[in-house]
């Protein structure tokens, strides 16, 4: 029987890396599409390069997906690509909608062009909610985006929705909240956290600044939540679906987990800094996965703590490593 093939936009990514290991365990041919860049970070797939085929392709052109489709004729799209970093989306709001929001049409035009039949993944987003309407928030609750990013994501998740209603297509968009793990970007505020308290035991630093640490997310690990994205796709029928624990911690919570893997007491270290609030701060985000569980039998495997763990224990080896 011959091998599935998936292609994986954003492969270089958190997400993108887990997704790709996952794939590879259940056998499939994976392509990743990668922009041409001098500065491209493999870092996250450097264990996986040689499993899989990296292609050329960008969401801001659409001849070049067009192309990228018809290279590696695959069954499953995975679209994890996205400026996706939502302070960023402030200073960029443009180039945010370009790429996460007209990059999806451009990716479902794609596939209309190519092969209707190739399934289709959307990364959405827990950020749609933004000033939650309720909680817990499943796929039922209205959207209210509070930044660039939130509001490039609502419509690409609607275009989603539309191309599956309009020309019968295979597409799925699942709603995923806050994911962490060790190979998430240092911009993020978890792994800013995580690095943080590395870089303090080890005395590379002596503080750690941060914004509203009353802010609360849903945070799961994003080894789980790949398995979610896979599952979609293997349904009968093209649903969207809300991925998340149905926990909710705030920052603090995180840093005193975090420091305490370190030996160490956060309110010690940590400086309330006003610059690293946001323009528009979303309210309690508290994902309700119901649906998920019963539809597609997936449930989270890892806790936070740890979670919170797995990170700290990486970066402090990374942060040692750099010592050396």
């Amino acid at each position: 029987m011959a091998k599935k093939r998936a292609v994986i936009t954003g492969i270089t990514g958190q997400d993108g890396s887990y997704l790709a290991e996952f794939l590879l365990d259940k056998d499939y041919e994976i392509f990743g599409l990668i922009r041409r860049s001098s500065t491209v970070n493999f870092e996250r797939i450097s264990h996986l390069q040689d499993k899989v085929e990296l292609i050329s392709g960008d969401l801001l052109d659409q001849k070049s997906l067009v192309t990228a489709l018809q290279t590696s004729k695959p069954h499953e799209v995975y679209n994890l690509g996205a400026q996706s970093f939502v302070p960023a989306s402030w200073e960029q709001p443009m180039l945010t909608g370009e790429i996460t929001g007209l990059g999806v049409t451009r990716m479902l035009e794609a596939i209309r062009t190519t092969d209707e039949k190739i399934r289709f993944y959307q990364a959405s987003t827990s950020e749609l909610f933004g000033k939650t309407q309720e909680t817990p928030q499943s796929e039922t609750t209205p959207f209210y985006p509070r930044s660039p990013y939130g509001v490039s994501k609502l419509y690409a998740h609607w275009i989603t929705i539309n191309y599956r209603e309009s020309f019968d297509m295979f597409a799925c968009a699942g709603i995923l909240f806050n994911h962490e793990s060790p190979r998430r970007g240092l911009e993020f505020v978890t792994r800013k956290i995580t690095h943080a308290v590395a870089r303090i035991k080890h005395g590379k630093d002596e503080e750690l600044r941060l914004g509203n640490l009353d802010a609360r997310r849903d945070w799961g690990f994003a080894g789980d939540f790949v398995q979610a994205m896979w599952l979609m796709l293997q349904q009968d029928k093209p649903d969207d679906f809300v991925i998340a624990t149905g926990q909710t911690r705030t920052i603090r919570e995180f840093c005193q987990v975090a420091f305490d893997r370190a030996g160490l007491d956060w309110e010690k270290y940590v400086v309330i800094d006003e610059r690293f609030f946001r323009p528009a701060e979303v309210n309690i985000l508290l994902g309700d996965a119901a649906k998920a569980s019963e539809t597609l039998g997936w449930k989270p495997e890892t806790s936070f703590e740890k979670m919170v763990q797995l990170m700290v224990d990486h970066d402090l080896q990374m942060v040692a490593k750099q010592s050396d």
